[in-house]
């Protein structure tokens, strides 16, 4: 168990970024095309973050041409290059899924002003 602790701890981030449920992120993603490399942002809210240590996850939910598109990213990924909160959003749940059933200005999270 030693060795799968050493293994787990090699592979977590020294600084994972600082977010929280309702804050509207942009998530930078190393995409591999063929032997090319590019960088792609993906924009939304996170309405989810589920796991520990290294399964840590969160999911980042935007909408699309009116379509909900919605991705689940590693937090210790290495192909997730940096998450920039955008707008910090005030939230009383700690998961957002009733957002799914929403369209529009239902659909929006009130800021968090500090």
């Amino acid at each position: 168990m030693d060795a799968l602790k050493l293994i787990s701890d090699s592979c977590l981030k020294s600084d994972p970024p600082q977010f929280n449920i309702g804050d509207t992120v942009a998530v930078y993603i190393t995409i591999r095309e063929g032997n090319k490399e590019r960088v792609q942002k993906f924009e939304g809210t996170v309405i989810a973050r589920k796991g520990s240590g290294v399964s840590e996850t969160f999911t980042v939910r935007r909408l699309s041409y009116g379509v909900g598109v919605e991705k689940v990213f590693p937090i210790h990924s290495p192909r997730v290059g940096a998450v920039e909160v955008i707008r910090r959003g005030r939230v009383r749940r700690a998961k957002l899924y009733y957002l799914r059933g929403r369209v529009g200005k239902a659909a929006k999270v009130k800021e968090h002003i500090r």
